[in-house]
C-alpha cells in the first residue's frame, strides 16, 4: 500500500492508503501496525479507499515520548482524521485501535458514518480480576523490553493463541518477529488497561451511528462474554461472531468481508 506521513495530535504517524471510493479508516492492536490490513486493502481497493494508520512506535510511524494508551490513540486519531481531511468515515478499530475508535466516534458522531468493532477494548468491566492480569502482562513485556532473553518463545506461544487460525499466518509471523522492537509500548499499553479511564462502557449508548460487532469466538484475552453486556446498549447495532481469535479480518477474511459489505451497504 501507498505510504504517506501526516502530524496528528503532535504524532508523526504513517498511514497507508490504496482504492478509490468512499473512505475507511483502519486502526491496529497494540504491537501489530498497519499491515495487518493490508490485503484486506487489496480485497476491497475497488470499491472504497482503505487508509491504515501506523500508530507511534508501530510500522513506519517513528516512537513518541507519550505513552500508549487507548485515550492517547483517540487524540491521535482525531488529528489524523483532519489532517487527511476525511467525513463520514467508516472506522474500523481492532483491540486498542477499537476503544480509540469509541472514544473518537462518541465525541464526532457526524464524522463518523459506521463503526466496525474487532475485538474491541474498552468494552469488558476494568474489575479487580481484570486490573491484576493487565498488571502482569504490562510486567512481563516490561521484563522484554529490558532484555528478557525468553521473551521471543513466550510471544511465538502467546501470538498462537492471539491469531489461532492459519489464514493469519503470514501476519503472525511478521508480528512475532517484531516483538521486542515494541515491547516497552505493550508495557505502557497493558498497563493503561489497568487504569478506571479505559472503562469506555458509559459512552456506548451515545453511538448512534450504525456499529458493527465483528468479534473472534476463540479470543480469549477480550472474550465477547465479557463485553457483550456494554456492547449491545448500541442503539443500532449489529453482531457476528467468527471462528477466529483476536481479528477476524486476519484469520476469516472471507466471511469478515462478506459481513463487512453488507454493513457498509447499510450506512446511510
Amino acid at each position: 500500500m501507498p505510504l504517506d506521513h501526516i502530524q496528528a495530535a503532535g504524532a508523526t504517524i504513517a498511514v497507508r492508503t490504496q482504492g478509490a471510493g468512499p473512505a475507511i479508516l483502519c486502526l491496529h492492536a497494540t504491537g501489530q501496525g498497519a499491515r495487518d490490513y493490508d490485503r484486506f486493502a487489496e480485497r476491497m481497493g475497488d470499491r472504497f479507499t482503505v487508509l491504515a494508520l501506523d500508530w507511534p512506535g508501530h510500522g513506519d510511524s517513528p516512537a513518541e515520548a507519550a505513552p500508549a494508551s487507548a485515550a492517547r490513540y483517540a487524540g491521535i486519531l482525531a488529528g489524523a482524521v483532519a489532517a487527511l481531511g476525511l467525513s463520514r468515515v467508516i472506522v474500523i478499530g481492532n483491540s486498542i485501535g477499537g476503544a480509540a475508535a469509541i472514544s473518537y466516534a462518541a465525541a464526532h458522531p457526524d464524522r463518523v458514518r459506521g463503526l466496525v468493532l474487532c475485538d474491541s477494548g474498552g468494552l469488558a468491566p476494568v474489575n479487580l480480576v481484570a486490573r491484576l492480569y493487565c498488571r502482569h502482562m504490562a510486567r512481563r513485556f516490561a521484563r522484554a523490553a529490558a532484555g528478557d532473553r525468553r521473551f521471543p518463545d513466550w510471544f511465538a506461544r502467546y501470538y498462537r493463541t492471539i491469531l489461532p487460525a492459519p489464514a493469519a499466518d503470514w501476519r503472525r509471523d511478521e508480528i512475532v518477529a517484531g516483538g521486542p522492537a515494541v515491547a516497552g509500548i505493550l508495557a505502557q499499553a497493558w498497563e493503561s488497561f489497568a487504569r478506571p479511564q479505559a472503562d469506555l462502557r458509559h459512552l456506548v449508548p451515545a453511538l448512534a451511528m450504525p456499529v458493527f460487532y465483528a468479534w473472534g469466538r476463540k479470543d480469549r484475552t477480550l472474550r465477547w462474554s465479557w463485553s457483550k453486556a456494554a456492547a449491545l446498549k448500541a442503539p443500532n447495532r449489529r453482531v457476528q461472531l467468527f471462528d477466529a481469535g483476536h481479528a477476524a479480518f486476519l484469520e476469516q477474511p472471507d466471511e469478515f468481508d462478506r459481513a463487512f459489505a453488507g454493513f457498509a451497504g447499510a450506512c446511510p
